[in-house]
């Protein structure tokens, strides 16, 4: 058996990819494709994520109860992050829908991206891949930021972000 090691960033990506394809039938290699992530690393990742309770043995179905708990209370102190320099981005947290139709805000944080839509502050998200692995994955990104403003929100921030973050994991 493999130690586990922990869990890294890139597995929350992983599992958000999965809940995101809802009913589509995936396997490893349209996950590697969908996210540019290798898939020795995707097999890995769902590995750590099996021996962390977040999916099943077979890495088929994600345990979106465990999962949507780990995003609430610990994600933020497991992959914290801080606003950083001005830059061409992705938009991200209550900068990108859904939050952006509920919050409005004169800060505006972004994904570092040359193709991106946006300037405000760079926010490192979760897995180098995820600007590019988003664009045309409407739900992946919803998902993503709305992780990204429980991570780096204020309160009112993080409280809605953890309302709709429950909504598209429950009813997915």
């Amino acid at each position: 058996m493999r130690k586990h090691k922990g869990m890294r960033p890139q597995d929350v990506v992983i599992l958000l990819k999965i809940v995101a394809q809802d009913t589509q039938v995936w396997n490893y290699l349209t996950l590697s494709y969908g996210l540019s992530i290798s898939q020795s690393e995707v097999s890995e990742s769902l590995h750590r994520s099996a021996f962390a309770g977040l999916i099943d043995n077979e890495k088929k179905s994600v345990y979106k109860k465990a999962l949507l708990d780990f995003l609430i209370y610990g994600i933020k102190y497991v992959f914290p992050v801080k606003p950083g320099a001005i830059v061409r981005g992705m938009p991200t947290a209550h900068s990108a829908r859904p939050l952006s139709e509920i919050i409005t805000s004169s800060e505006i944080y972004v994904w570092p991206d040359e193709e991106g839509i946006a300037r405000g502050q760079s926010i490192e998200p979760l897995y180098s891949s995820v600007p590019k692995a988003i664009k045309g994955d409407v739900r992946l990104y919803e998902l993503l930021a709305l992780v990204d403003a429980i991570r780096v929100g204020k309160a009112r921030e993080r409280n809605i972000a953890v309302e709709e973050l429950t909504k598209r994991m429950t009813y997915s």
